[in-house]
């Protein structure tokens, strides 16, 4: 190959590194869209008010409209390689009217591009005859409402892949993370803005539970992005992230990084939750998922090491600190600022090792 083809050919790859991204506001969006820029992808953002967003990354090329509607989605869509559909109701609300006419946009958009759908996965999807260890393609028989719209979601994503429309489904547990929007770490164990005094646990004493670090999940993702030739149309894998195997090491963690080893977790407010739940319908909507709280729920992440060869995962405790300084619960450090932070400013060698 001569020097001009190679050029070409490195142009033609560079030109095919620009991502769409659906839900840039929020927690795994945000953080693919950092992580796509680090890796010079060119990011377009679809927002219904762009000018109204305070955390605006400058680099990001922001695009008004709505995911709700199609010809915004498609014309955003134009020339993207990547759609990354991190976009949901906030606050659970109308999933039921909402989730299902974005993911048919997010479709057409691919059609009519050629790109892949990125879209991150959850565990809702699956019911008791698939506990407790969780393999990509384990029976999907939900037990919730919203767990039932999501196994719709993937159905009207294999049926696009067999019309050529190609997508990536990655699953991991419960997110945490520096930039984390809504999520039980943020909204239940601790206080955003204030120092940690106690550590509200949702979990059964003794259960395990799953939690994913939202850039390992972001870098995972991206890893899986770089390697898209290699895809199946329709692609899944699961994350296994920090398995708490007895509900105890995540306070644990925060015990040690707020140096309160003494540090235990605290009644959570289940009852109240069941008494204002006729009136508050997030409250509703996150008590429909408490089985997952009092269940051991783990997915198995053997083809995503299969296939990566490893599974990005930062150290417990490097996680916990960024996380809690992304909050305001702890001291910022300069490491904080790009959401990853480095390990060895906290004496702590970094661990990417096999699960």
């Amino acid at each position: 190959m001569n020097q001009q083809a190679k050029n070409n050919t490195q142009t033609n790859k560079e030109a095919n590194k620009q991502a769409l991204i659906l839900g840039a506001t929020g927690g795994i969006g945000g953080e693919v869209a950092r992580l796509l820029m680090q890796r010079g992808w060119q990011v377009t953002t679809l927002h219904r008010n762009p000018d109204q967003v305070k955390d605006k990354t400058a680099a990001h090329i922001w695009m008004k409209g709505d995911v709700m509607v199609q010809d915004d989605v498609v014309q955003a869509a134009a020339g993207k390689s990547v759609i990354v559909h991190a976009v949901n109701p906030p606050g659970y609300r109308d999933w039921e009217k909402l989730v299902l006419p974005m993911i048919e946009n997010t479709i057409a958009a691919a059609q009519a591009s050629g790109a892949r759908i990125l879209l991150p996965g959850t565990v809702y999807n699956f019911g008791p005859d698939a506990f407790p260890l969780i393999a990509e393609n384990a029976t999907q028989f939900p037990i919730t409402k919203k767990g039932k719209i999501r196994v719709e979601m993937e159905h009207r994503l294999r049926l696009a892949a067999s019309k050529g429309v190609k997508s990536l489904i990655v699953r991991a547990g419960d997110f945490f993370g520096p930039k984390a929007a809504n999520n039980w770490f943020s909204q239940g164990l601790v206080t955003p803005g204030k120092p940690v005094s106690v550590v509200r646990y949702p979990g059964s004493a003794g259960t395990g539970h799953q939690w994913a670090y939202l850039p390992d999940v972001a870098e995972t993702m991206v890893r899986l992005l770089e390697r898209e030739k290699e895809l199946d149309n329709f692609a899944r894998f699961h994350m296994e992230g920090h398995w708490d195997h007895d509900g105890k090491q995540m306070v644990a963690a925060i015990g040690r990084v707020t140096a309160q080893p003494a540090l235990k977790a605290s009644w959570f407010p289940w009852p109240v939750f069941t008494l204002l739940s006729p009136f508050k319908q997030t409250l509703k909507e996150m008590l429909e998922m408490r089985y997952l709280w009092r269940t051991e729920v783990k997915m198995s992440n053997q083809a995503l090491v299969d296939f990566l060869g490893e599974e990005p995962r930062t150290p417990l405790d490097v996680a916990v600190r960024s996380s809690l300084a992304g909050l305001g619960c702890i001291k910022r450090n300069a490491s904080y600022e790009s959401g990853v932070p480095d390990a060895r400013n906290f004496g702590i060698t970094p661990n990417h090792d096999r699960a």
